[in-house]
């Protein structure tokens, strides 16, 4: 039976396991963290593994040998991962595949590059700001003048983003513990609960609410800012992956 690893902790990672279970093969699915992993189909063929792994781990579990392809389906901004898995791929001759997220189309709001940017952009203007880029780059917004009582984070109800907010000063009352995607109409929901002039995120794609947030925006009244992607790597996307991997590994023949 082939037996492919994903790298599964988005909704295009959770997406290919479901579809690849149609066929008679096994899956080992890394997930970031415990929560991440918990959303993964329950399957006997799953294994799932929780918990950041680096290069030489990676390389450790791929040098067993067992896989047929290495599924890359990581966040679109998560480059170090993606650099991390097709190294450890090199080094163990695993193939590798990238699946890739579609860009947005829409080009509201102001565009930058990082979050420093979004940051030096916002220091500079007043009102109230929902953050919705995750718990991972909340340093650097806390650069902005008056943060403490400027800025709403909408972050996964997990146990290490919320630490980590309220390490860095976060009160509870401007923490908003959600899993997304999320639709317009929560989206223009939070925007006038918190008096938000600006919503702040990332260009996440479809599969991530972009659309459902810029429309939120426009909605309010607000202004986005958007924090652009890294340039995008060679891959498939989701359904010309899915298609890849059953022609070249000849799963028709194993449907279930």
């Amino acid at each position: 039976m082939c037996e492919f690893l994903v790298f599964a902790g988005t909704s295009e990672g959770r997406a290919l396991c479901e579809a690849l279970l149609g066929y008679r093969v096994r899956l080992t699915a890394c997930a970031a963290t415990e929560y991440g992993g918990s959303l993964l189909p329950n399957d006997e063929r799953l294994t799932v593994l929780s918990g950041k792994l680096e290069q030489a781990g990676m390389r450790a579990l791929m040098k067993e040998g067992r896989f047929a392809c290495v599924c890359d389906a990581t966040h679109p901004f998560a480059r170090q991962a993606s650099e991390n898995i097709k190294a450890a791929c090199g080094e163990s001759g695993t193939p590798y595949l990238r699946i890739l997220r579609p860009r947005s189309e829409e080009r509201d709001g102001i565009w930058v590059q990082s979050h420093r940017e979004v940051a030096d952009c916002l220091a500079a203007r007043e009102g109230n700001i929902l953050l919705t880029t995750g718990s991972r780059n909340l340093r650097d917004y806390t650069a902005i003048p008056g943060w403490e009582r400027r800025l709403y984070i909408r972050i996964l109800p997990a146990p290490e983003p919320i630490r980590q907010a309220l390490e860095l000063g976060f009160s509870p009352g401007k923490i908003i513990a959600m899993q997304g995607p999320f639709s317009q109409e929560l989206n223009l929901a939070l925007l006038r609960q918190t008096g938000a002039r600006f919503l702040v995120t990332k260009d996440s794609g479809e599969a991530g609410g972009l659309p459902q947030k810029l429309a939120a925006v426009r909605e309010a009244g607000a202004q986005a800012i958007v924090v652009g992607r890294p340039p995008q790597e060679p891959g498939k996307t989701l359904e010309q992956a899915i298609c890849y991997l059953v022609e070249n590994w000849s799963l028709k023949e194993e449907k279930l």
